[in-house]
């Protein structure tokens, strides 16, 4: 038989492995279907659900662990800049009415959860209250008549002799706020700034148990929290934030990261039915902040937005953690026929529950009886309005999104020490805080040369396929322009997201003869990439998952640049970065990271995370998960000293508070070609 030439072989699986990431993907070494977005997303998500409450191995261990367990939830609720302990601002309750009722009173009133930040809420008092008696904070989902459409609940835990607070959420209140950001508007630069509007929700509902305890008609040492889908996952949020929860029943809440990716029951949901997830965690790991105080999870078995399946994981899961406090009693599932919503048997469960736990009563639910809709019981939207002049002038609803979260700003830097410092307190917080879902274990590179060539470059290119994360092989296509027997430097040319033919090549140009020159696509770019039409999904669910695009191409970067050291002919300490465009973020990230970059190139970089983006979630994803807590990348180059920063075209304006620091501590300035 002729022997067929080797570069017809090594062309011919170079072709193939074309062919197949176009097609179908091939295996890696779990047996997952390789480079592709959806099926990482899912494992991801996967690996998230198994993990969740893994910690928690007997109470004794717990209870070491749940105060640091806890700041992190606080951290990923947005509520790290709150007032959570010590004195708080006034609550400035002012009641703008009463409305009698037969039993008991409604009293129309708005309070002061932050200066300038106004809740309206109905509170609901039984009649002849002799003595203090317990009180529940009723949390609305998303109706757009919220403390009217859900009176009948409130009045009752009246009837039944509570204390409970309605309180209207920021996105369907009297003053429409915003819960849709992401969801709806764009504005993915949430989540670089920290920000999901459910703090602002869990902050709003933590004053109004601050109102709870202050009327005298109620105990606070006996206060209970519920709701139902929006409201469902706040009542879970608050309890695990607020120990003075003492019972809580969340109904059509929660499901678990696996089934809301999978399923893609994400795309319906609000932003704020989850964290800035950078803990990784799921709802397994919020119930065991709440345990073991007495929970109620309600659920319907049809529900749209939350698989059944999942809900009774979260039980099964929860229960085992409440049996290692001895309290299996006091956590309970009721499961009701139907969809999205309430049914007669879980409200009747939920009054009983609360009857219970927090009266001391034994009422069986059908005691406790349900809910009264009858058109003579339900008030209408004018006779339960809050402001009835309006709302006060200075009303911050609309615009909170702004500064719930405390951004970075720019830092003092005016000597070598500051420089250093900085540069260590941005690179511990980004690790922890944007980047926690990098692999902590990553796999080989398993590397294997696909195709090899004389031509392209003066010495021949090299393409090389590596693992960069369990599910991803991505290619390096390496231009030698050096003999490999010398170890010369090597730029890595990031390629864009739908770039036309030769258009990285046109932008590197010549770096000069001692480079030799490496054309890299991350996830996301070129053959590894996605349906425009996906962008939106993979942008908030990736989130809901402690990591961003931007995120996952930083680490590909990384783990190239780790690659590309192992390799003959590459000086190892000699490593360049060059990108154009959102690639420019992706580029100074890895760069800071790695920590180890000679040299890089930007052109036309954004000149801050903090932009909004299209609302159909196309084009450039810049967003890394609390970033701007931190720094901005306009900051990025100043910290990346003693690396060389040029620029191909104009220096952006941002950019010059980097080089301004750079010039004042007498380093390299940033330079324009």
């Amino acid at each position: 038989m002729k022997k067929i030439p080797e570069y017809l072989l090594l062309a011919t699986l170079a072709v193939l492995t074309c062919s197949c990431s176009q097609k179908q993907a091939a295996p890696d070494n779990s047996g997952e279907m390789a480079n592709n977005i959806r099926n990482y997303l899912v494992k991801a998500a996967k690996d998230i659900t198994d993990n969740s409450g893994s910690t928690v191995l007997s109470a004794s261990e717990w209870e070491k662990v749940r105060p640091e367990r806890h700041s992190e939830f606080i951290e990923m609720i947005s509520l790290q800049d709150m007032p959570l302990t010590g004195e708080r601002p006034p609550l400035n309750v002012r009641i703008t009415g009463t409305v009698r009722r037969d039993g008991y009173r409604i009293e129309k009133l708005y309070y002061e959860s932050l200066p300038g930040l106004y809740v309206p809420a109905n509170l609901y008092i039984p009649d002849n209250v002799s003595e203090p008696v317990p009180g529940i904070i009723y949390l609305c989902g998303h109706s757009g008549t919220q403390k009217v459409h859900y009176q009948a609940h409130p009045a009752k835990f009246a009837r039944l002799g509570f204390v409970c607070l309605i309180v209207e959420t920021i996105q369907y209140g009297e003053v429409r706020g915003e819960h849709h950001g992401c969801y709806a508007r764009g504005w993915f630069n949430w989540y670089s700034r920290g920000y999901t509007p459910a703090g602002v929700e869990v902050w709003n509902a933590i004053r109004g148990l601050d109102l709870l305890s202050e009327r005298p008609e109620v105990d606070e040492q006996n206060l209970g929290a519920t709701g139902i889908s929006g409201g469902g996952a706040i009542s879970w949020f608050l309890a695990a934030a607020d120990t003075r929860v003492k019972a809580s029943a969340p109904v059509c809440g929660a499901s678990t990261m696996e089934a809301q990716i999978t399923t893609r029951t994400i795309d319906d949901h609000c932003d704020c039915m989850m964290a800035i997830n950078s803990g990784l965690i799921d709802f397994q790991d919020i119930g065991a902040l709440i345990a073991p105080r007495p929970l109620l999870i309600g659920q319907s078995d049809r529900d749209g937005l939350n698989q059944i399946e999942s809900v009774r994981r979260i039980y099964r899961d929860l229960r085992r953690i409440y049996e290692l406090h001895n309290a299996a009693a006091d956590i309970e599932y009721i499961e009701t026929p139907g969809g999205h919503a309430y049914h007669k048997n879980s409200r009747e469960k939920i009054f009983s529950f609360f009857a219970r736990h927090l009266m001391g009563k034994n009422l069986s639910p059908e005691e406790a009886g349900d809910i009264d809709t009858s058109p003579g019981n339900m008030l209408s939207e004018d006779e339960l309005r809050v402001y009835t002049a309006g709302a006060p002038a200075d009303d911050r609803t609309t615009t909170i999104q702004d500064s719930f979260v405390k951004l970075a700003g720019d830092p003092e830097i005016t000597s070598e020490d500051d420089l250093i410092a900085h540069r260590k307190a941005v690179t511990d917080f980004l690790r922890k805080k944007s980047f926690s879902a990098f692999p902590q274990n990553p796999p080989p590179f398993d590397s294997v040369k696909v195709f090899r060539t004389l031509d392209r470059a003066s010495y021949g290119s090299d393409i090389y396929s590596f693992v960069s994360e369990e599910g991803w092989r991505l290619k390096v296509d390496i231009r030698w322009r050096n003999e490999a027997s010398q170890k010369k430097p090597l730029m890595i040319v990031l390629r864009n997201p739908g770039e036309s033919r030769w258009e990285s090549e046109g932008f590197i140009g010549d770096p000069g003869k001692d480079w030799n020159i490496v054309y890299f696509e991350v996830r996301g770019a070129g053959e590894y990439g996605w349906d425009p039409n996906l962008q939106w999904h993979i942008r908030r669910a990736s989130a809901w998952l402690g990591r961003t695009p931007a995120s996952m191409q930083v680490y590909d970067l990384m783990r190239c640049i780790g690659f590309c050291r192992t390799l003959g002919g590459v000086n190892a300490d000699s490593i360049g970065i060059a990108a154009r465009d959102a690639m420019a973020v992706v580029a100074l990230y890895a760069a800071l990271l790695d920590g180890n970059c000679k040299s890089i190139i930007l052109k036309d970089p954004p000149a801050s995370q903090d932009v909004a983006s299209s609302p159909d979630g196309r084009g450039a994803a810049i967003e890394i998960l609390n970033c701007l807590r931190i720094t901005d990348v306009y900051q990025l180059p100043a910290f990346l000293s003693p690396a060389e920063i040029i620029f191909v075209g104009d220096i952006p304006e941002a950019y010059r508070w980097s080089d301004n620091v750079l010039r004042k501590l007498g380093k390299k300035p940033l330079r324009k070609l």
